[in-house]
């Protein structure tokens, strides 16, 4: 399924759920934040919030230094 992942197209596996995404794209158990269509998806959701053809997802890590 097509999704736009930070602001481009992706190929996602149809019902993939954000936990699944995340996975898929190496961050592991690395700290992210996830936005799907505007909405900040809470970490704690991450394994029930499933996407869909058409979603906007953003995601980002946290990177410390001065």
């Amino acid at each position: 399924m097509q999704i736009h992942l930070n602001g481009n197209p992706y190929d996602a596996p149809s019902g993939v759920s954000v936990a699944g995404l995340v996975k898929q794209l190496g961050f592991g158990e690395k700290h992210v934040a996830v936005e799907v269509n505007a909405a900040l998806v809470p970490k704690r959701c991450h394994d029930e919030h499933h996407l869909a053809e058409g979603d906007v997802v953003e995601v980002v890590t946290l990177v410390g230094g001065g």
